[in-house]
């Protein structure tokens, strides 16, 4: 054979085999050629190999759809070993969407795309997406017939939805989840060993760390061990006994046992690096934890050796000689931030200005990981984690300034306690004016499923599990296409208050701020008056915190005050004198932005000046010294409108609920003191549906509801009552109205489930969410009666002209002087519950303008008559300016 014909048949026979490959041929050879050789730069070639497919024009085969899931989940299997742990999650959200919405088979589709994408979202604290994709694989399994390794599935998913309830901090479902399982399931001693270990720690987050509690320690003790027993004969499980050896350790360190974690954590270490294919991930913390255990042995430079090891693994460029990365070497990882924090807590004790810098580099990447989030829930889990950073900075610039004296420390301290405030509800109402049509159209739905959702949940036993997941499917479908819109504009910036602004808004109020700041260790609270701003800090540990849990006990019902006057008296002294409030002060507006428990104690009713007064309208409460008006943060408070001054127009919706258990006999007299003063539209009965009020809602200045609501409790949301049926709080988000005010005249609708970083869950926050910036609300059951005579007192101040915050102080002082009303019906129980957050400014009415312009062109007419030479001069001028323009 010559030459010619030898080059003849190579041609040919790469012709078959390269350029006579199906498109689905080549996808697999791509996916097979990266899995033997994978590399950051063989991933270049696998994604060049999907571009391509995408480009052809061709119509794609089911088969070919299939080959493109593949890839895309071996992509992200190893994305995840380099540690790019947000390009895995995109990848295997592209397969499964794909895998979905082609209605794909025969591949498992469990075990390589939803449980490890399940994982990655528990990792970066996405745990809304992690528990729907569990409870979505769990649905597939128990539905499908001859589903393979089912039992194991099963097991994957119980196991990894505990991973998410703990992470989230829903511990008791955890423990529950688990126990049950112990209990019920058939199970291999691999299984059981996995399930005690995970119960163990369970165990031990409930007890907030408190081992001293000696039915704790051991039902902890006994689960890890428990866990060790089934674990140390398994075979080829190196890392899953590796890692029942580090819940021992973090156990006896928490004991502070540090010689028996020093050892269970060699042992575990021993194990990891015994495991094959490991993840950087796993491994750098490990060697976190046995930093932490150097950092409480006090063992500072060693414990710094350590967190240089973990910068190694987790950042391939990290300077060895650096103690921190460079900002522009962060990702968003949990692990990181764990390191970075406790660099900073060693730099702290002797460098406290590079211990800022340091805890600056973890918000940044807790900044990153906000971007990725979509899900209400999950953020303020995130925004949960920086609280206990943000207290360790607040306590480094208060002694920074006490050594220093320089103001920028206070205002540094007030910026990070900002950082933590309403900040999803900021973050909310600041991206929706900028939303683009669809993006609002996305939100809207997604909030729209996940109501159904909670409310098919709350069935109970009785609740529709296909539905619920097909609704969860059609919320997953959607949370992809928001984070791809969202992905393009990453809209999380964390916004500083503008002080300067602040102060000025602060005079023109003639008001004063108190902003609380409620730590693990101490309360802070800042006050700011006369351009100044001050810091001062209570000790929690010291037994004080308990005056205010006293005080806002009495609250709890009618007869608690009543029943125990002197006592009351002393706690609301007592109280009062804890949150250090101002006294003797110019001004009267007293603005207050509460924090944790605080936001719901009534400040009105705090006891300025104890005495032995049995008579409630003779007692000193701090309503007598000032008008209160409360925020949720102060960007809320300085960016707020100004209260309009236009004629008042009012929705009132009043179900009354007549002949039922729920009638409000006084509602009616209500209705009629607010309709005989303010034009509009009144609700009543069966007129007052949840569509009525929606289709209204936006057409009148102010919004009154009298009718029940409920706070809920932990696993059930707030709600307030229409006549057809039951809103749940997060249902109102979606109205999207501009009112002027907000009446909630019903019980509880300012308390609910409470975050420390971003308040109550209650009614309130859902018509904030809504728009609504200025609100009137309870923050307990009010009686029906007392209810109409406030609020009866507070509509004709308004109607006075009065603005509301100060309506709102006067009805309760007119309350507490009416002589028709007897003593025991005026306990601040009574008249306290209704608090009014917004803004304290009024606009200047439109004549007003007008007025002034009219002045200042009869000034210039007479300074004009006097002054002919001028005259003229001005004249000439205006004419040059009229040509130029023209």
């Amino acid at each position: 054979m010559n030459l010619y014909n030898l080059y003849g048949l190579i041609f040919l026979f790469l012709t078959l085999n390269v350029f006579g490959q199906n498109q689905e041929d080549k996808i697999y050879n791509a996916v097979d050629s990266f899995v033997a050789h994978p590399s950051a730069k063989a991933l270049q070639n696998l994604n060049a190999a999907e571009a391509d497919f995408w480009r052809n024009p061709k119509s794609k085969t089911k088969d070919e759809l299939l080959a493109i899931v593949v890839l895309n989940c071996n992509k992200a299997y190893y994305e995840n070993q380099f540690g790019q742990t947000q390009n895995a999650i995109s990848s295997y959200e592209k397969a499964w969407q794909i895998y979905q919405k082609q209605k794909l088979s025969n591949y498992d589709i469990i075990e390589f795309c939803l449980k490890p994408l399940g994982n990655l979202y528990t990792v970066l604290g996405d745990y809304d997406s992690a528990e729907n994709t569990i409870k979505q694989y769990f649905f597939i399994v128990n539905t499908s017939k001859n589903y393979p390794d089912a039992q194991k599935q099963k097991f994957a998913a119980i196991l990894n939805l505990s991973n998410v309830y703990q992470s989230s901090g829903k511990i008791s479902l955890a423990i529950e989840l688990l126990e049950n399982t112990l209990k019920t399931e058939k199970l291999s001693n691999l299984q059981k060993g996995i399930l005690w270990n995970n119960l163990g720690n369970n165990y031990l987050l409930s007890s907030g760390g408190n081992l001293l509690i000696p039915e704790t320690y051991k039902k902890t003790e006994n689960a890890f061990k428990s866990a060790v027993k089934y674990l140390e004969n398994e075979k080829g499980q190196s890392e899953t006994l590796s890692n029942s050896y580090r819940s021992l350790a973090t156990f006896n360190r928490k004991g502070y046992n540090f010689k028996e974690a020093k050892s269970y954590l060699d042992k575990a270490e021993k194990l990891l690096l015994q495991t094959k294919n490991q993840q950087p991930r796993k491994l750098a913390k490990l060697y976190y934890e046995k930093a932490l255990l150097l950092f409480d042995e006090r063992k500072y430079d060693e414990s710094t050796k350590q967190i240089s090891d973990v910068f190694k693994i987790l950042i391939p460029n990290f300077n060895s000689e650096d103690i921190l990365p460079n900002q522009n070497q962060l990702y968003a990882e949990t692990v990181l931030i764990d390191a970075i924090d406790l660099q900073a807590e060693i730099l702290q004790l002797k460098q406290p200005k590079k211990a800022l810098k340091a805890f600056d580099l973890s918000f940044y990447i807790e900044d990153l990981l906000m971007n990725s989030l979509i899900y209400e829930n999950s953020k303020i889990i995130s925004q949960l984690r920086s609280r206990n950073r943000t207290e360790k900075c607040i306590s480094i610039y208060s002694n920074l300034y006490e050594t220093e004296r320089k103001v920028q420390y206070l205002e540094e301290a007030f910026q990070l306690s900002e950082r933590t405030k309403s900040g999803i509800l900021q973050r909310y109402r600041s991206n929706i004016k900028n939303a683009s049509a669809e993006e609002k159209q996305l939100l809207q739905k997604l909030q729209n499923l996940n109501n159904a959702i909670l409310k098919e949940q709350q069935k109970g036993d009785l609740a529709d599990i296909s539905e619920i997941n097909n609704l969860i499917k059609k919320q997953n479908e959607l949370m992809l296409s928001l984070k791809k819109i969202q992905s393009e504009n990453q809209n999380y910036l964390s916004e500083n208050c503008d002080l300067k602004a602040m102060f000025s808004k602060l005079e023109n109020d003639k008001a004063m701020m108190v902003y609380y700041f409620m730590g693990s260790e101490k309360l802070y609270y800042f006050t700011l008056q006369h351009n100044r701003i001050s810091l001062n800090q209570v000790p929690i540990g010291d037994g004080k915190i308990v005056n205010i849990l006293f005080f806002i006990n009495y609250f709890n019902d009618a007869s608690s005050i009543t029943n125990d006057i002197t006592g009351y008296n002393r706690s609301g002294k007592a109280a009062y004198d804890l949150l250090s409030l101002p006294t003797n002060s110019v001004y009267q507006n007293l603005i207050i932005v509460p924090d944790g428990i605080l936001n719901f104690l009534p400040f009105e009713a705090l006891i300025t000046q104890e005495s032995k007064t049995t008579n409630f309208a003779k007692m000193h409460y701090l309503l007598n010294d000032f008008r209160i008006a409360y925020n949720t943060s102060a960007n809320i408070y300085l960016n707020s409108r100004p209260v309009s001054k236009s004629e008042k127009t009012v929705l009132g919706v009043f179900p009354v609920f007549e002949k039922t258990a729920f009638e409000l006999s006084y509602s009616k007299k209500e209705l009629e003191s607010i309709r005989s003063n303010f034009s509009g539209k009144y609700l009543e009965n069966s007129s007052a549906s949840f569509s009525n009020f929606k289709n209204n809602a936006s057409h009148y200045s102010v919004l009154h509801l009298s009718t029940h609501a409920s706070s809920g409790d932990i696993e059930t949301p707030a709600s307030i009552k229409f006549y057809d049926q039951e809103i749940l709080y997060s249902e109102l988000y979606n109205l999207h109205i501009n009112p002027d005010l907000v009446v909630l005249s019903a019980c509880e609708t300012g308390i609910a489930k409470l975050y420390k970083a971003e308040g109550a869950m209650s009614i309130a926050r859902g018509f904030q969410f809504a728009g609504a910036q200025n609100l009137l609300f309870s923050l307990w059951k009010v009686n029906d009666f007392t209810t109409s005579v406030f609020m009866s007192d507070f509509y004709k101040n308004i109607k006075n002209d009065v603005s509301y915050f100060e309506a709102n102080s006067n009805a309760k002082l007119e309350y507490l002087n009416d002589k028709s009303i007897p003593n025991a019906k005026k306990s601040p129980y009574y008249w306290s519950s209704f608090v009014y957050y917004g803004s304290i400014s009024a606009e200047e009415k439109s004549g007003n303008y007008i007025y002034y312009v009219i002045s200042f062109l009869i000034v210039i007419g007479l300074f004009l008559i006097f002054n002919p030479y001028r005259k003229w001069k001005i004249f000439t001028r205006f004419s040059k300016k009229r040509n130029t323009k023209k």
